[in-house]
């Protein structure tokens, strides 16, 4: 399939209907704007509960959300600076495909995108073209979510 260099997509098992994800093959692991981020066990099982803001500039839409918790990894943003992150599992959702990947969850407040998609969650299954754009569907996050709020 190929894709732009940002897409509407979908991460149902966190029941997140759309997010705006900027596409980055220079980026090797996919981030997830993310926060009240606590991490908590249950019947033995590693879990972590978070909130999302799914479309950027409005915090009015929050989903509260819980996922398997993978791990805790240093992660080196675009700025050169190293963080330590939580490393969710979860499934992609992007024009009627889906796939397991993982996810670091971040603060992506000051970002442009509420998701960035890396290479990790690409391979073999997408191809980028960075002369296009919202190739996987004209979903529209804004529409969905005040379909959802009514």
């Amino acid at each position: 399939m190929i894709i732009g260099w940002r897409e509407w997509l979908a991460l149902p098992d966190l029941n997140v209907p759309a997010i705006k994800a900027k596409i980055d093959t220079g980026a090797k692991t996919s981030a997830l704007h993310a926060f009240d981020v606590i991490p908590f066990e249950r019947d033995g099982a590693r879990l972590v509960s978070f909130n999302v803001h799914p479309l950027q500039g409005n915090d009015d839409i929050k989903i509260p959300c819980e996922a398997p918790l993978v791990d805790r990894r240093t992660v080196t943003n675009s700025g050169g600076d190293s963080q330590k992150r939580y490393v969710i599992s979860t499934t992609l959702r992007i024009a009627g495909r889906s796939w397991p990947i993982e996810l670091t969850l971040t603060n992506r407040d000051q970002m442009k995108f509420r998701m960035l998609l890396g290479r990790n969650a690409m391979t073999r299954r997408l191809i980028v073209d960075p002369q296009l754009s919202l190739q996987a569907g004209s979903r529209h996050g804004a529409t969905v979510y005040a379909k959802s709020q009514k």
